[in-house]
């Protein structure tokens, strides 16, 4: 329903040349002006998308507001590959079209025969999903690989399929699923199979003026398993291959299949000729390995800064291979999930709000406890408001990307990236930075943890790395090194002092750190 929810760039931490082949000057502010529109109910939203056909639509924000920081080229005719939906020949949108606070589409409904999914839905919550894990495992596991925590959080299931990225990790889940996305729009509402919605890399086919409402997943019928692997670079990366694969099984014969890859063409590839070949056959090794060369000989994969083409060919023989397996395994073992809690769906409230790209907009904030009115511009982040606006200097900058965590504080109750949230689409919120954190200049007991376990070298990352780690043992705690290693994917430390963190993590918990 909104931009995609995954990062773009040509290398982690490097990001595309604008469209005048230069480097942006800045990603630390957004340059550009615009106008804001904040609807109060999905009407409204498409209302305001008909009357401003060069509108973008802004929910969790994590790759639409990248995009604009670069200054990525976005031809205007739909026709040709976008990365904003309607956008000015400049490639910069002239209005945002802000819809997160819309009512009603960020739940996980389980019915008899299907579950919809609102497209406003946070990637975590899909992560930690009791009911996902057990019927629909393949779409939570790839929730559970997706990026940072921090982006996880802020990104939406709807914004991931509307981004068309090639490289999206719960789309080859949803195409084996065989789920389908509710569209809405000026002309009514249509239903789409997700994998009929897939053209071509940063393309699917909505038109303009329309949203992704909800996305619905069949109820699995039989004995069924699936299972969604991941290759990357590191943790917090995009897939150099990612595979998917659903299993229907009859005592020891696989009676449905379908595989479906990611980072190897320009869009999700489902592997039919693959899928087919495991259809009304007994399981065995021999067959499973035949069907994976089959997947990677059916895949477009291409060199890029990631991997090789060569590189991914293999990779994905090997990956199919493990994920069918797994997935027949599944069809007779319960699937562990993955411990947490899921991002509040409370909403700020539904004050309407519009304003030029010149207009001072007035908000309100409570920050550290305390109630806080400015104006803002449309264009203003949170994170700049924070540092330069109220002096609370604890969030760093950092790659002004969404990569590095240093500049991570609490809205809502939430982690989120304060370079990568607009100043006045938070109006109202409550938000928590470091500075909140000692008591009348006492440090709280997860910083003295910190402290003493040196924690800490230059000190940057360590605002944001506290903030994550505090969220962490509400949700866990008593996490594993595994857990605290994994919810933390998303804060880069520089110094390379995770071995220090991971052990302060540990002594907080046992002074029974919150």
């Amino acid at each position: 329903m909104c931009q995609n929810e995954d990062r773009r760039t040509t290398e982690r931490g490097s990001p595309k040349l604008s469209a005048s082949g230069a480097q942006p000057t800045n990603t630390h502010i957004l340059a550009h002006r615009f106008g804001y529109l904040r609807p109060t109910s999905l009407p409204e939203a498409i209302a305001a998308l008909e009357e401003h056909p060069d509108a973008a639509i802004l929910a969790g924000g994590t790759n639409l507001l990248v995009d604009m920081k670069m200054e990525r080229t976005a031809p205007a005719s739909p026709s040709e590959p976008t990365e904003l939906p309607g956008p000015l020949p400049s490639g910069q949108p002239a209005v945002l079209v802000d819809i997160s606070r819309l009512p009603g589409l960020s739940e996980i409904d389980s019915a008899e025969r299907r579950t919809t999914i609102g497209a406003l839905t946070p990637i975590r919550n899909l992560a930690v999903s009791e009911p996902l894990w057990r019927e629909h495992s393949c779409l939570a596991e790839a929730a559970a690989a997706f990026g940072s925590t921090q982006v996880a959080m802020m990104g939406t299931l709807g914004g991931n399929v509307a981004n068309g990225s090639p490289a999206s990790d719960t789309v080859p889940a949803l195409v084996v699923l065989g789920a389908t996305a509710t569209i809405v729009g000026s002309s009514g509402e249509r239903t789409v199979l997700i994998a009929d919605l897939l053209e071509g890399p940063g393309r699917i086919a909505l038109e303009r003026g329309e949203l992704i409402r909800s996305v619905v997943l069949p109820a699995p019928q039989g004995s069924v398993g699936s299972a969604f692997l991941k290759l990357s670079r590191v943790r917090a990366d995009l897939a150099k291959v990612s595979v998917a694969a659903r299993l229907v099984r009859d005592g020891e014969t696989i009676v449905g299949a379908r595989i479906a890859l990611g980072s190897v063409g320009p869009t999700v590839i489902r592997a039919k000729r693959a899928s087919s070949m495991l259809a009304g056959k007994p399981f065995s090794k021999d067959l499973i390995l035949n069907a994976a060369r089959q997947a990677a000989s059916e895949i477009q994969p291409i060199d890029d800064v990631r991997s090789t083409a060569d590189y991914r060919r293999k990779a994905a023989v090997a990956l199919v291979f493990d994920a069918v397996s797994l997935a027949w395994n599944r069809t007779k073992e319960e699937v562990r999930g993955q411990r947490g809690s899921p991002v509040s769906s409370t909403l700020l409230g539904t004050r309407p709000m519009q304003a030029e790209s010149t207009d001072l907009v007035p908000i309100e904030l409570v920050v550290n406890g305390k109630a806080v009115s400015l104006s803002v511009s449309p264009n203003e982040l949170l994170l700049n408001v924070l540092r330069d606006r109220l002096e609370l200097t604890g969030s760093k900058y950092g790659c002004g990307i969404g990569e590095c965590g240093a500049c991570t504080v609490w809205m809502n109750g939430t982690p989120v990236l304060g370079c990568l949230v607009l100043a006045v689409s938070a109006d109202g919120a409550d938000i928590r930075t470091i500075e909140g954190e000692a008591v009348d200049g006492r440090l709280s007991d997860l910083q003295s943890a910190f402290i003493a376990e040196n924690a800490f070298q230059c000190g940057y990352c360590t605002p944001g790395m506290l903030m994550m780690t505090k969220r962490l043992l509400e949700e866990i705690p008593q996490p594993t090194e595994d857990e605290i290693r994994d919810y933390l994917k998303g804060n880069h430390c520089r110094c390379t002092g995770y071995a220090a963190i991971v052990r302060a993590v540990h002594a907080a918990v046992q002074k029974g750190a919150t």
